[in-house]
């Protein structure tokens, strides 16, 4: 059974920072590529970052380059998100999410990822 945890989501004024992780369990998690996405009220899901197995390959979405860090620790079993220069925008529900098969290329959509967690909310006040 593949378990995801987010944690590290909270109140923050705009220009500030928070760092989210995920602990997963319950598969060899080193081989598979990870993502964040986001969903804020009212919105569809949307894709945040994106890191490859090995983390040799990174990518972000536009409005979030440049400000945040997508990073893991394949020894501890973790996917991180910094988030630097926080803007009210960035309002969301946080999820992290795995691969569906290991060692594939990056990819941005929410449907090749087949394992989710259950989110951590980020606010960012004006």
């Amino acid at each position: 059974q593949v378990q995801l945890v987010e944690s590290g989501g909270g109140l923050v004024q705009a220009g500030g920072s928070l760092r989210l992780s995920c602990a997963t369990s319950g598969r060899t998690y080193g081989t598979y590529a990870m993502g964040w996405f986001r969903q804020a009220p009212g919105k569809e899901r949307e894709f945040v970052a994106a890191i490859s197995w090995s983390g040799s390959s990174l990518y972000y979405a536009d409005s979030v380059k440049g400000r945040f860090t997508i990073s893991r620790d394949n020894a501890k079993n973790t996917v991180y998100l910094q988030m630097n220069s926080l803007k009210p925008e960035d309002t969301a529900v946080y999820y992290c999410a795995m691969d569906q098969s290991p060692f594939r290329p990056v990819k941005t959509p929410s449907s090749a990822y087949g394992y989710w967690g259950q989110g951590t909310q980020v606010t960012v006040s004006s």
